[in-house]
């Protein structure tokens, strides 16, 4: 196993790690542990090369920075990457990430992400400590994205009160583009509260399945955008919201769980102009980094208090919104701002 630094500005330690045994090509940023150590989520997926996975890689981790000051959790942010094909998973490269982990002495710990699950943290853990949302069975506490869902919930509250003044959902039209396991479970959410709920999805049988289920409505993946809504809520991949997509807008606010839904940070500012409410993501889907920050505390995981903090994101985004109408500025700006109030903070204690 060989394990390199790659120096970049701005960060406390970025690693890479080459594992011909197990074939494993990863890479770990941690951004900040002004807060306390990092944590995020492990994420696998065929990047067309080490620049592309470290692109991303570098963009998590900050963005895990300051998901965690406006979360309160404790913890830093970092991330790491699994270069290689989901579909060619193994112990070994499992085994080989969790030695890679452990080789930051705690600096770093991991979690679920794209294209990981908790079977493969399992498998992680018998290397490393520095493994959360583990299956209950191991102490953990399990699959993340129902508390994710919840929180996301929790923060439409207050993107609705902003938007249309008042928290209710009822009469609503919520489009959500993305129902995989968090998306799915939101979009169910927003249905037991009353609103209408449009769905999509690259996967057509899972549309049609949960369409099925709770009586959603449905659109075509490619033409969601043509649809008339209260609240957008992209749940998919990031980078959604761009030059191209936001003039086809028809809401009046974006709220959704997926990651980076911004293309540039300008983009805040051109919903901004058009005068529709941005939920940062990383204020607005930060249940599930919350519930796993709970495995970490004295006394071990506690369902409870991970569900009140949870709940209160509705108000770390009010706080968000009060900054931006004060201040004049953007959400995401608001965000940042108030992030690095609470990183200041803990640099001067």
């Amino acid at each position: 196993m060989q394990i390199s630094e790659i120096r970049v500005d701005g960060y406390e330690k970025v690693v890479r790690c080459k594992d011909d045994a197990s074939g494993l090509h990863a890479i770990i940023a941690v951004h900040d542990t002004t807060l306390g150590p990092s944590l995020g989520g492990m994420r696998m997926l065929p990047y067309a090369s080490e620049d592309e996975a470290l692109f991303d890689v570098l963009r998590l981790s900050r963005g895990m920075t300051y998901k965690s000051a406006v979360a309160d959790t404790g913890l830093g942010g970092g991330k790491s990457v699994v270069i290689g094909d989901p579909k060619l998973k193994s112990p070994a490269l499992f085994e080989a990430m969790g030695a890679f982990v452990d080789s930051l002495g705690g600096k770093y710990i991991t979690a679920e992400d794209m294209n990981i699950g908790i079977s493969d943290l399992d498998i992680v853990r018998r290397k490393t400590r520095w493994v959360t949302g583990l299956s209950l069975e191991n102490g953990g506490s399990g699959n993340p994205s129902p508390y994710t869902a919840r929180g996301c919930f929790m923060g439409m509250k207050a993107v609705l009160e902003e938007a249309f003044g008042s928290a209710s959902f009822a009469g609503r039209h919520v489009l959500l583009q993305g129902v995989g396991a968090v998306g799915g479970r939101l979009a169910e959410l927003c249905k037991q509260a009353g609103a209408r709920v449009t769905i999509c999805d690259i996967n057509e049988a899972r549309v049609k399945e949960l369409c099925a289920k709770f009586g959603f409505e449905s659109v075509a993946d490619a033409n969601h955008l043509s649809v008339a809504c209260d609240v957008y809520a992209p749940c998919a991949r990031g980078a959604t919201i761009n030059d191209a997509t936001i003039p086809q807008l028809k809401c009046k606010a974006v709220a959704g769980c997926a990651n980076n839904q911004l293309l540039e940070p300008r983009h805040a500012d051109v919903l901004k102009a058009r005068g529709i409410v941005y939920a940062p993501d990383y204020v607005i889907n930060a249940g599930g980094i919350i519930n796993v920050s709970i495995e970490l505390v004295p006394g071990g995981y506690d369902e409870p208090k991970a569900l009140a903090k949870i709940d209160r994101i509705y108000d770390n985004l009010r706080q968000v919104f009060q900054i931006a109408r004060d201040q004049g500025v953007s959400t995401h700006t608001a965000a940042e701002r108030l992030a690095e109030q609470r990183l200041a903070a803990g640099r001067r204690r």
